[in-house]
């Protein structure tokens, strides 16, 4: 007869299915980036991973998508916020499509509500990391 096995080093927490945990990523991007912790949010990049703001030059790897994530802040970006409505995974490759909506503080300090829509492709590298982000509005130019 076994005997249950008992470790201080098993981890009680349940297994996070990856749609789940993709999402729980997803939030602390979120959350890095409105505080302002431009650093931790583009960890969550490859090496080579793509950020493709509208309006801005595209972005590979971690340290320059840090420096686009400071210039879009720097040009009045606050307060994004993400949904998640759909993720595929298949092996060590997952494709999250979502809504987002973000503020952005004018130069005369009026708030220009912005929203739309992103797809973001991840790559299991031992965690899971992002290899291509793009998003762009729904709402029309000259608003």
């Amino acid at each position: 007869m076994y005997r249950p096995y008992s470790s201080s080093l098993a981890d009680s927490r349940p297994l996070l299915d990856v749609p789940s945990l993709l999402r729980n990523l997803e939030q602390d991007f979120v959350t890095a980036f409105n505080t302002g912790n431009y650093d931790q949010a583009s960890a969550l990049f490859a090496q080579d991973g793509a950020f493709m703001a509208p309006h801005f030059e595209p972005a590979y790897g971690p340290q320059p998508v840090e420096r686009l994530l400071r210039q879009l802040a720097d040009s009045g970006y606050e307060d994004v916020r993400l949904e998640t409505t759909r993720v595929e995974t298949s092996g060590d490759l997952a494709m999250e499509i979502g809504r987002y909506t973000v503020a952005i503080r004018q130069p005369d300090g009026t708030i220009l509500a912005d929203r739309g829509k992103y797809v973001k492709g991840w790559r299991r590298l031992g965690a899971w990391l992002i290899v291509a982000d793009c998003w762009s509005s729904n709402l029309p130019l000259n608003r």
